[in-house]
């Protein structure tokens, strides 16, 4: 197995060489503005792009963070994925903060999300994406996120969500059990949207917003899911 040090150095030009067989004019990557003739469909029905690795989700939240929320001064970026990770970086005038705790993405900290080693009000906007369904302590971790963010900061925050009711059982701990339970081994639940809505309320955040995205023309030319949630949280 390669190491991922090396791996991660010669990604890009790995990719590179790989992507021109995907070269077209029927869909675009917005990461880097890749022309694709298709996207690369995984075993999980997901579609990578082959040049940078985005997935569907990236590709969305990177539209967002371009078009609507215009990202300046301190961003705190949780288990970025590596084509984030390297274009945000590049951003001029951007104080970008990326943070895995387990060493399994690319990141420059290693930040405990229920102990981030930051004053409060530090930070201007957090991304948390799938994130808190891997935290024992949600409650902690947001509570946590509420005290880096700034007032007036905002969060994105995504996980998997379900209809109806969050699904969780503390006593369901094996990696085993929870790939059985909750569809992977290091997740603690499943949130439902509207539930994880609430318990963001209990902290006393300003603002929060269920943002869904439906189907549209725009889906497919980019590769993005029919239907997608995302909170949009604002200290």
């Amino acid at each position: 197995m390669v190491p991922k040090h090396i791996l991660y150095t010669y990604e890009e030009s790995i990719r590179l060489g790989y992507g021109i067989f995907y070269l077209g004019k029927k869909h675009q990557c917005n990461i880097y503005n890749h022309q694709l003739r298709r996207f690369v469909v995984t075993s999980t029905e997901e579609k990578l792009c082959p040049f940078c690795g985005s997935l569907s989700r990236t590709r969305r939240l990177y539209n967002l963070l371009s078009n609507e929320y215009k990202l300046s001064n301190k961003v705190l970026h949780f288990s970025p994925s590596r084509c984030l990770y390297r274009r945000l970086k590049q951003k001029k005038g951007l104080q970008y903060y990326s943070s895995d705790f387990e060493n399994e993405f690319i990141a420059d900290h290693h930040y405990d999300i229920t102990k981030i080693p930051v004053e409060d009000n530090f930070f201007d906007f957090i991304i948390c994406y799938h994130i808190l369904e891997r935290i024992q302590n949600d409650k902690l971790a947001i509570q946590e996120l509420y005290r880096v963010l700034k007032t007036n900061g905002t969060i994105l925050i995504q996980t998997p969500f379900k209809d109806g009711q969050t699904y969780e059982n503390d006593t369901i701990t094996s990696p085993e059990d929870r790939l059985k339970h909750f569809g992977q081994e290091d997740h603690c639940r499943i949130y439902s949207a509207h539930d994880l809505k609430k318990r963001l309320e209990a902290t006393n955040f300003a603002k929060i917003k269920i943002r869904e995205f439906s189907n549209n023309d725009k889906n497919d030319i980019y590769g993005l899911k029919a239907t997608e949630a995302i909170i949009e949280v604002i200290k």
